[in-house]
């Protein structure tokens, strides 16, 4: 039992100390490092250069899917009439402004319109065989102008 404990502790402990009392070897950091790993000095710099553009693009991606995301949050605010949000609006514009659903979000936000306009009275009525909304229309323009107009000759109202 002991000896779990000192070898897990112990081992530890070990770091800890050795990380309080060595403080002599900072300024051979970066030599040490290249030379451990076998590269030299322009192998090392190159390498550190590809970390820095990988991480550069990285951020971009980032950046450019939360962009997506605040335009997708920004269209359902819009569809559903919500107070519009700053961040989401910054995030956009930090993007470049030129932000464009991805496809399959598209897709979905098209399924779900659809869903809704089948789902809608109108949307009904439209299916129906025969039925024809521009008819509709005219005739209650035309018994909505006929009753302005007896509304007009009414003397009592």
């Amino acid at each position: 039992m002991t000896f779990m404990v000192k070898t897990m502790v112990g081992s530890q402990l070990k770091n800890l100390t050795g990380s309080l009392s060595g403080g002599e070897d900072k300024g051979d950091g970066d030599k040490s490092a290249t030379q451990a790993q076998g590269m030299s000095q322009e192998e090392y710099e190159e390498y550190q250069k590809q970390l820095v553009e990988e991480k550069m693009e990285r951020d971009t991606q980032f950046t450019q899917r939360k962009a997506e995301r605040a335009m997708l949050r920004s269209h359902f605010r819009d569809k559903y009439r919500l107070p519009k949000n700053e961040t989401d609006e910054s995030q956009i514009q930090m993007a470049g402004g030129d932000v464009e659903l991805p496809r399959e979000l598209a897709k979905m936000i098209e399924e779900d319109t659809e869903e809704e306009e089948r789902a809608s009275v109108l949307g009904q009525l439209a299916s129906l065989p025969g039925f024809d909304l521009g008819s509709l229309k005219d005739k209650a323009q035309a018994t909505l102008g006929n009753l302005k107009q007896s509304a007009e000759k009414c003397h009592i109202m």
